[in-house]
């Protein structure tokens, strides 16, 4: 598991699965010609989207940055459509750290698309539950609202089985929210109206966590949007203000779906200075 020290932040990426979807939708109106050179693709036009949750641990706090796509959410038709090759191993992941899923005291969601919620919640049985059980959910109000009342676009993405079971662990805000000194999560909308990014600052240090406003170093242009954005003008105004705002502080930008790069620290002029990249390797 690769791991980065950034100010009294520790990092470290842990396995929450892997979809393949649609280069062309992952890129918009960007033509293929060009962001082909910038993102490996495959036969069907496929690009390889990890899907796995970073465990943060800041001072005396052990956290989640999303939750990976989980197991047993997906029907044959939905893994072949998604490209889910493999499912998630964060419990399997957390105990080569020492640590069960009941030790996880915040999981920071970005938003709650089924690739960053699935595993929210786990199978006992015939029963959903949660898999964090002592864990504060985070996301934004907007989110929160749009994943219970998802309208007929939405719907396609936000599932009951993903939210009822957490429900009373759930926490929500509006603008910001400050999870511990130096950490924020911050309401940008864009990808999705409710779409949140982290701030994490430590004198000199900083990361920046984009999600899915930048979900692979591929993504690096601020024209460079998604298809699936809700609201991609959204989308490149707080893309173009956070990635300014991260080169000044020469941050590191940290990746939940890139699969070749966990996390890139960029300088001024939006060159790589250092990266931490993804070690590939298979699961069993």
């Amino acid at each position: 598991m690769e791991t980065v020290k950034i100010g009294r932040a520790k990092l470290t990426w842990l396995n929450g699965g892997v979809t393949h979807l649609d280069g062309g939708a992952m890129f918009g109106v960007v033509p293929r010609a060009l962001w082909t050179k910038k993102y490996p693709v495959n036969e069907s036009n496929q690009i390889e989207l990890r899907t796995d949750p970073i465990l943060l641990e800041l001072d005396d706090k052990i956290m989640l940055i999303d939750s990976g796509v989980g197991n047993g959410k997906f029907s044959d038709k939905q893994k072949r459509n998604f490209g889910v090759l493999e499912e998630s191993h964060v419990e399997q992941s957390l105990r080569q750290k020492g640590l069960e899923p009941a030790d996880i005291d915040a999981v920071l969601m970005t938003h709650l698309h089924f690739d960053h919620a699935c595993g929210l919640a786990k199978w006992e049985g015939d029963k959903l539950v949660p898999t964090f059980p002592n864990a504060d959910i985070f996301t934004t109000e907007i989110e929160w609202t749009e994943m219970k009342n998802p309208n007929i676009r939405s719907a396609n993405t936000y599932w009951k089985e993903n939210w009822q079971p957490i429900e009373h662990l759930v926490h929500t805000f509006v603008g910001e929210k400050e999870i511990l000194p130096g950490l924020k999560m911050i309401h940008t909308g864009g990808h999705s109206d409710g779409h949140a990014i982290l701030l994490f600052e430590d004198d000199n240090d900083t990361f920046l966590h984009m999600a899915d406003i930048m979900p692979t170093h591929g993504h690096q242009n601020p024209l460079w949007v998604l298809a699936y954005d809700d609201f991609p003008v959204t989308s490149v105004h707080q893309k173009q203000k956070w990635m300014t705002y991260g080169y000044k502080k020469q941050a590191w930008f940290t990746f939940y779906h890139d699969a070749y790069y966990r996390a890139l620290k960029l300088n001024e002029e939006g060159k790589v200075k250092e990266s931490v990249e993804r070690e590939r390797y298979e699961y069993s």
